[in-house]
């Protein structure tokens, strides 16, 4: 018997597009041996063609968008790499509970190794990638090697020197090309993590917006384009021609069809009406539902609110009663003239009402009647005043996200500089009111969705969704990803004590957790201590006390840190057939000397394709260390994710311990055994007391 061994290897892109194709083409599939003399599967493209008749694309006359690179950049993205993720407990915050993840390294080269464990599983990207305006850093990225050279340069870049990095000038000869490469295979990547009904959303300026929408409409499809949005940040007085202002955020989804299948509407909640629901409710308790005092109540909130502040808009609900605020001004005309005309009756007069010039909105009497009888229609004091359209904020409290978004750099700057005790440590965050809508807008409904940011930059996206969930008690979680960029010795951000951007972006996390975090249980406190003379004020203060406690509590304003590093294992693991079985007895170890139980608990995760943010727990038993992953129930028949043992000479004892608590996964190192024999016993152990067990070994 021949235990399985972990690979510890990203997927082979290919090999799986290739088992794609099989399933839909089986007889075009056929088996071929590799340079390293090994059947592996491959497609018979003659055969394919035929089957696929005149759909194929012949000659030259096909429309489409290249470039010098494209295609080392799509075998760049199909290759697998021999890395993986150490965990960072010491850098991190709240890492036994949190579910946001922290990774440090190449994007490209992570987002290969999160394949397996959130494929189909993030709800939604946002990526503000380089620009490419001539100034800014791209990644270096192999676009034009060889496979044989490719293999000679592995681990030859030192990713916290910043080699990983240059400068893109527009002298480059291949200035565009580059830039292309560059985004079109991590777009790629991006596009398997993203959930059937997720969405991506990409912020760039007039530099790449062209090539950028050629490239996403050749890897998401032109009819999976959602919108070119238009975010104008702010205007320079000094431009020698025009003062351009804006940038855009180009959105798509993974797959329309199924948001459409889904019957996904895109709001957004109306900023500020939760509050004014909360403050309606204490006041209706306070004043028993007298309307004129509660109204007056929702007039202090409104004003307290400054003037460009966009809840102010809800100022526009004047008159209250038990359905909360309401305005009654709303018109019952058909757009553009020509709509119908049909008597409506007046429910005093008992006679017909006069019809607007252009016709009723509403296409028929027996729609009519229905808003009619669930109060959404005003009428006048009599048949000669048009009736009005009533509507309800707790009933009308989303909107649709304008294509324009309005923003000013300036402030975004200013908020995240007062995080840093007013030190610029970095220029020109994104405004996380900004990011807080986009997320919003898309996951209102689904606040356990995964957040994903591949050019996480200062954490913008992170201090966002903590901000967001803050505000709806949502339970998302986050997944950013940050090259360490140098800092500049002559920066503010190196002078106090930051080296990388990482390490701006963690601290950025942190002290936005913390302020998010205070700021929630400090609004109900200080709420608190505003209690006066009556029982009923002091008991609605101390409900709103208790709810904002209670998310300020649950709030995870936690992240793991992971660092991009090479693979756990020695050459030899990856080579073990070039060697003889003499040379491998006399071998100590395949695994690196300086790897902790923890690097390889994490390494057995990205193998097996599991999440990097579940609880797990450690324990001694007769005397080895054991490690569960993701604990199960008993009690609801849940079964433990993974439990592992790296220690050296395991005894059977503890074998039969983990096989009898029926793990979905078990993994052991090389050494727990001393013997062909002793590997045989743990195989024939678990299938006596855990047939279900998926068991390898390291």
């Amino acid at each position: 018997m021949i235990m399985d061994h972990m690979k510890f290897e990203s997927p082979d892109m290919v090999q799986g597009n290739i088992e794609k194709i099989e399933a839909l083409f089986p007889n075009c599939v056929t088996e071929t041996r590799g340079e390293d003399g090994k059947l592996k599967k491959a497609v018979n493209f003659d055969l394919l063609r035929q089957m696929l008749s005149g759909e194929v694309a012949e000659g030259d006359e096909a429309y489409e968008f290249t470039w010098v690179g494209i295609k080392a950049a799509i075998v760049e993205a199909n290759r697998p790499i021999r890395k993986t993720l150490r965990p960072c407990p010491e850098e991190s915050v709240d890492w036994d509970t949190t579910e946001n993840l922290y990774i440090e390294g190449d994007n490209l080269e992570v987002l290969k190794l999160l394949q397996e464990s959130y494929l189909g599983k993030v709800k939604l990207i946002y990526i503000d990638p380089p620009y490419n305006t001539g100034n800014d850093f791209i990644y270096r990225d192999n676009f034009a090697t060889k496979a044989d050279e490719y293999e000679e340069q592995l681990g030859m870049l030192d990713e916290e020197t910043g080699d990983k990095l240059f400068r893109n000038t527009d002298t480059n000869g291949r200035f565009h090309s580059d830039w292309c490469s560059m985004i079109y295979s991590r777009l790629m990547l991006a596009r398997n993590m993203l959930s059937a009904d997720g969405i991506i959303f990409i912020s760039i300026d007039d530099a790449e917006v062209e090539n950028l929408r050629k490239i996403a409409d050749e890897i998401f499809g032109e009819h999976n384009f959602v919108a070119c949005l238009v975010y104008d940040k702010n205007r320079k007085n000094d431009a020698k021609y025009f003062s351009i202002g804006h940038e855009y955020i180009l959105v798509y989804f993974k797959s329309a069809v199924t948001v459409n299948e889904l019957g996904t509407i895109l709001r957004a909640p109306k900023a500020g009406v939760d509050e004014v629901k909360d403050e309606f409710n204490r006041l209706r308790k306070l004043y028993n539902d007298d309307w004129d005092k509660v109204n007056e109540g929702l007039k202090k909130l409104y004003s307290s609110w400054p003037e460009d502040d966009e809840r102010k808009q809800l100022a526009r609900y004047t008159r209250v009663d038990d359905k909360g605020p309401y305005r009654d001004d709303g018109n019952i005309s058909w757009p553009g003239g020509g709509g119908p005309r049909y008597e409506v009756i007046h429910p005093i007069t008992g006679k017909p009402c006069k019809i607007p010039s252009r016709g009723w909105v509403y296409p028929n009497i027996d729609r009519m009647q229905e808003e009619i009888a669930n109060g959404r229609v005003v009428f006048g004091p009599d048949e000669t005043t048009t009736p009005r359209i009533r509507t309800n904020l707790f009933e009308q409290n989303t909107k649709v996200m304008r294509s324009v978004i309005f923003s000013y750099a300036q402030t975004a700057t200013q908020e995240f500089n007062q995080l840093f005790d007013n030190v610029r440590v970095f220029e020109n965050p994104k405004s996380t009111s900004d990011i807080k809508k986009i997320i919003e807008y898309y996951t209102s409904n689904d606040k356990e969705a995964i957040i994903m940011d591949f050019f996480s930059g200062s954490g913008t996206t992170a201090h966002a969704l903590m901000q967001l969930n803050a505000e709806d008690g949502g339970k998302r979680k986050y997944i950013l990803i940050q090259i360490p960029e140098k800092c500049e010795e002559k920066t503010p951000a190196y002078k106090a004590g930051y080296r990388t951007i990482c390490d701006i972006g963690k601290e950025r996390i942190r002290r936005a957790g913390q302020k998010i975090k205070l700021d929630l249980a400090g609004d109900a406190t200080a709420n608190l201590f505003a209690a006066t003379s009556t029982p009923e004020y002091e008991k609605t203060l101390l409900e709103g006390f208790d709810q904002k406690f209670e998310k300020s509590h649950s709030l995870d304003i936690g992240f793991r840190v992971l660092k991009l590093a090479d693979s756990n294992m020695t050459d030899v693991y990856f080579s073990a057939g070039d060697y003889g079985q003499q040379m491998l007895d006399d071998m100590e170890s395949n695994i690196k000397p300086d790897r902790t139980d923890l690097d390889l608990l994490f390494g057995c995760l990205l193998d097996w394709g599991l999440p990097l943010s579940l609880p797990y727990k450690s324990e001694t038993i007769d005397g080895c260390t054991v490690h569960t992953y993701a604990p199960g129930d008993p009690d609801l028949a849940i079964r433990d994710a993974l439990i592992a043992c790296f220690d050296k000479d395991v005894p059977t004892s503890v074998i039969e311990t983990i096989a009898r608590r029926n793990p979905l996964r078990a993994v052991f190192r090389e050494e727990c055994f001393t013997s062909s024999p002793d590997k045989i016993n743990v195989y024939e152990t678990f299938k006596r007391l855990a047939q279900g067990t998926a068991v390898k070994v390291i």
